[in-house]
């Protein structure tokens, strides 16, 4: 078993193997991405009972908890990709991060931006500098300097080791995010949903919820695969493998 991961590790750290696996699996999970947002879109916002002190405007819960989890999933996971380049030197490493961060940043925003709309009927303001809310806004301006990295470092190998050392120095801010509400007194409430505890919802309310995440997360990941696809496209284009790729394009 271990000797097997091993060797799909080394595989998908190979451009041209993660390309043609990634082109076998996106129709699939696109698909399916698609289909799960559409049913649960539909079922929480259109079926799913009203909340009893809430109201309707509880509903945002199933765009705002799917784009949070997803912001601090995305850059844990270049974190993740950052010491596997430092240490490894896998291209593929620095390729996800890469496209990471761009997915990363738009789920930030959605997070925040339904997170003020949610707050102003259930606090009474848009925006407070609670500690959840300004460490999720520290997670978008990392986003965004990563992103700065990317796109104004012209060599590779620098560009790779500055975007993989802020995403690796910035990850101290997810902690702060998750435990945020427990270490200090703040208006936000504790998690909604979790993968460990009994949902303090009904079914009936925690079951879309549960479709959501489950699809906003496949959706996130043919974002990121899409790009990543592009990107080993421009960086192997001298290798014969692409240019046999674009000639049976075209």
């Amino acid at each position: 078993m271990w000797q097997w991961l091993k060797q799909f590790y080394h595989r998908m750290g190979s451009p041209k193997t993660f390309y043609y696996l990634s082109g076998k699996m996106l129709p699939v999970c696109t698909g399916l991405s698609l289909l799960g947002l559409l049913v649960g879109m539909v079922w929480g916002l259109a079926f799913a009972p009203a909340d009893y002190q809430q109201g309707n405007s509880f509903r945002i819960i199933y765009i705002h908890v799917p784009a949070a989890g997803l912001a601090m999933l995305i850059y844990a996971s270049m974190a993740v990709s950052g010491v596997v380049w430092l240490v490894w030197k896998m291209k593929m490493a620095d390729i996800v991060t890469q496209c990471c961060a761009p997915v990363g940043a738009v789920f930030t925003a959605i997070a925040l931006l339904t997170g003020g709309i949610w707050g102003k009927p259930t606090w009474g303001t848009y925006w407070v500098w609670d500690a959840r809310l300004t460490s999720m806004l520290i997670l978008l301006f990392l986003y965004i300097g990563v992103i700065a990295l990317g796109q104004s470092i012209p060599n590779l190998v620098a560009r790779g080791k500055a975007m993989a050392l802020l995403s690796i120095v910035g990850a101290v801010n997810l902690p702060i995010i998750k435990y945020s509400v427990e270490w200090w007194n703040t208006l936000h409430q504790p998690a909604t949903f979790t993968m460990t505890e009994k949902p303090a919802m009904p079914s009936e309310m925690w079951l879309p919820l549960l479709v959501m995440m489950l699809s906003c997360y496949l959706f996130a990941a043919v974002l990121v695969m899409t790009s990543a696809r592009s990107e080993v496209l421009f960086r192997e284009r001298n290798k014969q493998w692409v240019q046999e790729e674009v000639s049976n394009v075209l």
